[in-house]
């Protein structure tokens, strides 16, 4: 991994979240470069004011795209993400509203709302995508059109868990959130 310069000057500690923050970002696939780089400003700006954003950021960005792009040269033809994608739109298809990467549960509850007669939600957050991005778990909330969540045992369940697992994606329903193990290798155009 290249070192930017300006993160000598910063702490280990934060140098190391700021490059995790960065990684994180870039290897969601949601983030363009705009959004990545006012977080990442703001995250400089907050735990290492003594530096250059402008100057720090871009490096930080070059860094994970470099890392990103040597990894993705091993990645198979079709990611799980691309099954994830194709899991989504078919819950779409059958009538759920899906939102991906939202900043928190209230946009999502704002998009069921805004909906026409849907049969149900389906969301993640931004943060539960960059946890999929270091871990391999990424965790999908999935609400009944009353915002109820959904509980064990329930068809709407067991129709998402068997699309899931149609698609190659192992999965499993654990504390009101359906846990989906994978590999985050989602291709990136920055």
């Amino acid at each position: 991994m290249t070192t930017p310069e300006g993160l000598l000057a910063v702490d280990e500690r934060t140098a190391r979240e700021l490059r995790g923050l960065a990684r994180v970002m870039v290897r969601s696939g949601y983030a363009d470069h705009a959004a990545i780089t006012a977080a990442l400003t703001e995250a400089v700006q907050e735990d290492a004011p003594s530096m250059d954003a402008t100057a720090l950021v871009p490096l930080l960005i070059g860094e994970a795209v470099i890392d990103l792009d040597a990894d993705a040269k091993d990645w198979p033809a079709t990611t799980d993400p691309d099954r994830l994608d194709a899991v989504l739109a078919e819950l779409e298809a059958r009538g759920l509203v899906v939102v991906r990467y939202t900043s928190d549960h209230h946009a999502a509850k704002q998009a069921l709302e805004a909906a026409e007669a849907p049969t149900g939600l389906v969301f993640f957050t931004d943060t539960d995508v960059w946890h999929a991005v270091d871990f391999g778990m990424l965790e999908l909330k999935l609400w009944h059109p009353d915002t109820a969540n959904v509980a064990p045992g329930e068809p709407l369940l067991e129709d998402v868990l068997a699309l899931l697992h149609q698609h190659g994606l192992p999965a499993l329903f654990d504390e009101g959130r359906i846990e989906v193990t994978l590999d985050w290798h989602r291709r990136v155009k920055l």
